[in-house]
């Protein structure tokens, strides 16, 4: 069995018939989700080459920005979101009305970023996370027999901060606010996946280590994660807030303390079972980790330096705990914790992507040059991870 949070309650397990086609993919949207999401990081960072090859009319900085965090980034939360979410709360499954809906939204965000229609991207992207927000509220409120992990709050804080950012930046004024327009950067390219990396960590981590889920096991130790998710969330939005009204190094000096301490305190670290896909979280731990570190002290070159938390820490997070998803709910489990030259190969192409898309910060002459080998670097990854997993996307565990 997987026992992943899906799974967790053996009475969610499926007895009987199976239910086939929209309805089996709407009870795991991950399915859909991690596919299209890898296939749009794709297509987010291949426009770099394309635009230095003369072959792509405009600049794609913005266009790349939002693809990456908005179809790529937000294609991973709703999908483990709209998998994990009613189930923790032990609720009703999304119907295959409300998966049609958040794909089509998703693929609305795309594609309209794609074709340089920001704000009509952005207005499709906050849809999609109110949409699924008011999924899980829903079920949270009325449907729910228990009650959910606490560390579920910093999963729904990042969809919070997702939709406050693009909302702001859908204000032409936010373009003469130079504050107002790094809180809006922050609150979408930042604070979508932090809070949810932390929360959801606390709860995946200590399994993809071989341990047990990271929930509690008593109302004390609920009632004492529920304290720290409120404080990691009130201190990862105020670090935003920081940041973006002149006190950087406070700003991510708050940031990489609150993430560091509260995965520290949450996470048991003890590895019981270990394979290459568990050294590539370790290595994405710290890329991230110092990604948050050194773009405070290089704030001129912070775009640079945060690629080491954009692919290093985010990507390959995703990539990681999706392939958990993955392996838990085809029925191979095991195949997690295995040891592959394979693997290996998959987390060194994420490393070497993230370190040389941030070397421009240091090394100016290298700025085209490493926009092109990172991208393409990170292209080759997301599609090796989606041929590695092929057969595992439409693959059902055995119950």
């Amino acid at each position: 069995m997987s026992q992943f949070p899906a799974c967790k309650h053996k009475k969610h397990r499926a007895s009987g018939t199976r239910r086939d086609g929209l309805r089996w993919l709407a009870a795991e949207p991950y399915r859909v989700f991690f596919f299209s999401g890898a296939v749009w990081s794709i297509i987010g960072v291949t426009l770099w080459p394309l635009y230095y090859a003369q072959q792509l009319g405009f600049y794609p900085n913005f266009v790349h920005a939002r693809i990456m965090i908005e179809a790529f980034g937000a294609a991973f939360v709703v999908g483990f979101l709209g998998t994990a979410g009613p189930r923790m709360a032990t609720a009703p499954k999304l119907t295959p009305v409300e998966l049609l809906w958040l794909f089509a939204l998703h693929q609305a965000c795309g594609i309209s970023h794609l074709t340089l229609h920001l704000a009509w991207g952005d207005m499709f992207f906050i849809a999609l996370l109110g949409s699924l927000l008011l999924c899980l509220l829903i079920r949270v409120v009325k449907f729910r027999k228990e009650v959910p992990p606490p560390q579920l709050l910093l999963a729904l804080t990042g969809l919070i901060c997702g939709i406050s950012g693009a909302a702001l930046l859908l204000s032409s004024a936010i373009l003469l606010d130079p504050q107002r327009l790094r809180l809006a950067n922050l609150l979408l390219y930042q604070g979508l996946l932090l809070p949810p990396v932390l929360g959801i960590g606390a709860f995946v981590f200590p399994r993809m280590l071989g341990g047990d889920f990271g929930d509690p096991k008593t109302a004390a130790q609920s009632r004492v994660t529920l304290v720290r998710s409120v404080i990691a969330a009130a201190l990862l939005v105020g670090s935003f807030f920081l940041e973006a009204y002149a006190q950087v190094i406070p700003g991510y000096a708050l940031r990489v303390l609150v993430a560091a301490a509260y995965l520290l305190m949450e996470v048991r670290w003890q590895t019981a079972q270990s394979g290459s896909l568990t050294t590539g979280l370790f290595w994405a731990l710290i890329l991230g980790w110092l990604g948050l570190a050194l773009a405070g002290f290089f704030y001129a070159q912070h775009v640079s330096v945060e690629h080491l938390l954009y692919i290093g820490g985010f990507g390959m997070l995703m990539l990681i705990v999706g392939s958990r998803v993955l392996f838990g709910h085809s029925g191979d489990l095991d195949g997690f914790f295995v040891k592959s030259k394979w693997v290996r190969f998959l987390i060194f192409l994420g490393v070497l992507a993230a370190i040389t898309r941030a070397t421009p910060a240091w090394v100016p002459s290298t700025t085209v040059s490493h926009h092109i080998y990172a991208a393409l670097t990170w292209a080759l990854l997301a599609l090796f991870w989606l041929l590695w997993h092929r057969r595992r996307f439409v693959k059902r565990e055995d119950v």
